[in-house]
């Protein structure tokens, strides 16, 4: 098989993965009234029962007012817990892992949605130069990092067998890495990338305190932003380290590394992906992701424009070579749960093509 590899175990610390495919973490903006109810639950199962190794669940709220901007999102807060107790359970029950993505939304599309709550931001600025509020205290910081390290401990309780941290996309914990919307002049704050961080590392700190040594924790990260698709926090690798070596230290055990085309060389003069290049600097295992299975790019989602099946011709061949250890699946595996299946089985004339307008009924 020519694709072996990918479909070989993971040993993470104590957790083995059956092979080295996630579901990637998407949010659905299908969960009334902020819950994980039983479509989500279902969706979840169906993708594990597909053979994906590793469930990731998409953004979920920390327990903050300002957290959650959508009442179709589920939250990760007490009222909750009792469905994600089930949502891990269904996971298991199929032979796949799970893990737990906590979110904090800060201060993107202030405009859209629901606000119950003023925003948080580390300066209140959406975008450089947008102001939609106002910034944070030092206290408001200090209960953002405690609901993250609440958020873990739960997850611990109730089954799940990752926490990952969400720091990308221009959400809260990316705005404090942002030059463009951190302006502040406390010790989360400064001209250099690394003074940023103290934020993140925080946050990162009290979620490793939460679920102690032996679990699996992660972080997703991103140069892009959805305020810019074309941002770099780190414009070479000796930037990128600056920025990654401190998580390790602070306790990241997996990167989620977000790009937006999986293909793309990160620097120039040489062709590792932005996952490739975490791992090279940081040793640790990396998730790559970014238009893996689909024929275009996934910003076209938002246009409604369909996507054929794509070859993952590649995919195998960067992983051998030690470029990333896992790969995060999109929009095919929203259309299809058994793309895993179809791929290993070389069944390719039978995956289903991706539509916007399909995904959106189907779990």
């Amino acid at each position: 098989m020519a694709f072996d590899s990918l479909f070989a175990p993971l040993k993470i610390k104590n957790l083995t993965l059956r092979n080295r495919f996630a579901l990637a973490a998407m949010s659905r903006y299908s969960s009334p009234g902020q819950r994980p109810g039983r479509e989500l639950i279902d969706y979840f199962r169906r993708r594990a029962e597909g053979e994906v190794g590793l469930i990731l669940t998409g953004a979920a709220g920390v327990d903050r007012p300002a957290a959650n901007n959508s009442l179709v999102l589920a939250d990760f807060r007490p009222p909750t817990y009792d469905e994600w107790r089930e949502c891990a359970a269904a996971v298991h029950a199929a032979g796949s892992h799970i893990g737990a993505q906590l979110w904090h939304h800060g201060a993107l599309h202030p405009d859209k949605h629901y606000r119950p709550a003023p925003i948080e931001s580390p300066s209140g600025l959406m975008q450089p130069g947008k102001k939609v509020g106002e910034p944070m205290t030092e206290a408001e910081g200090e209960a953002v990092i405690a609901a993250f390290g609440k958020g873990a401990a739960a997850a611990k309780q109730l089954g799940f067998d990752i926490v990952e941290i969400h720091a990308a996309h221009g959400y809260l914990l990316d705005q404090f890495l942002w030059a463009g919307t951190n302006q502040r002049t406390d010790r989360w704050g400064g001209p250099q990338l690394v003074d940023r961080l103290r934020f993140v590392l925080d946050v990162t700190r009290a979620v490793r305190a939460a679920v102690g040594p032996e679990m699996v924790v992660a972080i997703r990260i991103s140069q892009w932003k959805e305020q810019d698709y074309d941002a770099k926090l780190a414009a070479t690798p000796d930037e990128l380290r600056a920025w990654v070596e401190p998580l390790v230290d602070a306790g990241i055990d997996v990167f989620d590394c977000s790009q937006r085309r999986f293909w793309t060389p990160e620097f120039s003069g040489s062709s590792l992906n932005f996952a490739g290049w975490v791992k090279k600097l940081t040793g640790k295992p990396t998730i790559t992701c970014g238009s893996i299975g689909v024929s275009n790019d996934v910003m076209t989602f938002f246009d409604g424009e369909p996507a054929k099946p794509a070859a993952i011709d590649g995919l195998a061949e960067r992983l051998e070579a030690g470029e990333f250890d896992l790969v995060a699946v999109g929009r095919a595996l929203l259309v299809d749960p058994q793309w895993v299946q179809k791929v290993r089985d070389g069944s390719y004339a039978r995956i289903e093509p991706f539509d916007k307008n399909k995904a959106e009924r189907v779990y």
